[in-house]
């Protein structure tokens, strides 16, 4: 794309001046006057092709992989071509990220090329991108600007911060592992065997191994231990009233901050790990990981769990989810209803993933619900609005009660300690060998 610069509108208004007085003082000899248009004109022209380059222009864009809600990076545009030498960049951006200091700028030369650092603000979590960048220069004259549009694929994965739960979540870690830790080697404990040792008085019978006291002609006992390499499904909906926000943060990203505070102590814990993301239909799924090197990789696909507005279908995402489990595992789901007759479809399919999985429901308290119901009542207002509040309360416990009569672990916590809470339930089912 070519067109002209600030320089060419200029020259052409100073050139219409003395046109016009030409034409008035002589009107005869008033094509005098275009003289200039057509000498500009020829500049304009020897400007444009002496300023073309195009076919050998590449610029690529170096940014970082992933970054923190709200924390700012850095990201570098580099030109290569063998023309022009002065240029200007602009980056097109998504709307999560805001630039600090404007998204363009002068190209700073370097050996055969320039370069442009630029400073950008993360502002929603998700998978933000880089789309297009332009780059534009002037020929030898200044008259005229060439411009072009490069295509680019820069994806960086905004992702919670969760250093300030993690810091909360090891410390529980270490208290159960530090009061727990000759526990889960206890005789007696976990189904996973570990070692033979010479039967003591007070050990259970059924710890004897008769075989091998025959052939030793003592008696021993097999010791077991809790076993590490359990299956955990963090199962997220982002469906519309998970997008709700709660505090000023919608609660899908209170869920994924939680979810990966989780991943991160089962992985450290020696568990295996997978990810669902769901609203109208699956949209994120994630193989079973194992190590706390795969937590990279899970943080980068719970970034791609979006904000959705359609209405969450509980009967096709977890009829796919238990399809894909070929094990027994403990399915946490993050979600929010609203009445038992939009939870009916949950139910049912719950009743069945149930009866082969360990299920925990991961809630968040209404706390505006809460707020308007326990307002004074000032007003005849004030007390419809508590009545509206309080039933609709009263509705949520009944579906939390017929989860629990399903079968399955419910738990209701406020917003802030949702990933704690979650974390000490799980280290409650490690140390009561229901995993």
């Amino acid at each position: 794309m070519i067109y002209p610069s600030g320089r060419a509108v200029w020259a052409a208004a100073a050139g219409a001046v003395p046109a016009f007085l030409v034409a008035l003082a002589l009107p005869s000899f008033w094509y005098l006057g275009l003289l200039w248009s057509c000498l500009l004109l020829a500049f304009l022209a020897v400007d444009a092709a002496a300023g073309r380059g195009r076919a050998s222009l590449n610029a690529s864009i170096d940014a970082p992989q992933q970054v923190g809600v709200g924390g700012e990076f850095g990201m570098q545009i580099t030109a290569r071509h063998s023309g022009p030498r002065a240029a200007e960049a602009r980056v097109g951006h998504d709307a999560r990220l805001a630039p600090v200091s404007g998204s363009g700028g002068a190209l700073q030369p370097t050996a055969g090329g320039g370069s442009l650092n630029l400073r950008f603000q993360a502002l929603r979590r998700g998978v933000a991108s880089f789309d297009r960048l332009w780059v534009r220069w002037r020929g030898p004259f200044g008259l005229v600007w060439n411009q072009v549009v490069l295509p680019v694929e820069s994806k960086i994965a905004v992702l919670p911060d969760v250093s300030s739960a993690r810091g909360e979540a090891i410390t529980l870690l270490q208290h159960a592992t530090l009061a727990e830790g000759h526990a889960q080697r206890r005789a007696g404990q976990g189904r996973e065997f570990d070692a033979l040792k010479d039967y003591q008085p007070g050990m259970g019978r059924r710890m004897i191994d008769w075989k091998r006291s025959a052939r030793h002609g003592k008696l021993l006992a097999r010791e077991f231990r809790i076993e590490e390499n359990n299956n955990i499904v963090l199962a997220i909906d982002s469906g519309r009233l998970m997008c709700e926000p709660v505090d000023g943060v919608p609660k899908v990203d209170r869920a994924v901050t939680a979810a990966l505070l989780s991943a991160f102590i089962a992985l450290k814990g020696g568990d295996m790990v997978s990810l669902f993301g769901f609203d109208a239909r699956p949209r994120v799924s994630s193989g079973a990981v194992r190590g706390p090197a795969n937590f990279a990789m899970i943080q980068k696909r719970a970034a791609e769990i979006d904000y959705s507005s359609e209405e969450t279908n509980f009967t096709l995402a977890l009829t796919t989810l238990a399809a894909r489990l070929d094990r027994r595992s403990l399915v946490i789901i993050f979600t929010d209803f609203v009445d038992p007759i939009s939870a009916e479809l949950m139910l049912r399919t719950v009743s069945r993933l149930t009866e082969r999985h360990l299920v925990l429901f991961m809630l968040m308290k209404d706390t505006e619900l809460e707020g308007l119901a326990d307002m004074p009542p000032r007003s005849g207002e004030d007390v419809a609005r508590a009545v509206v509040a309080g039933g609709l309360l009263r509705e949520r416990q009944v579906v939390i009660g017929r989860l629990r009569l399903l079968g399955a672990h419910v738990i209701e916590a406020d917003h802030n300690r949702l990933g704690p809470a979650l974390v000490e339930r799980y280290l409650q089912f490690k140390q009561e060998d229901l995993l």
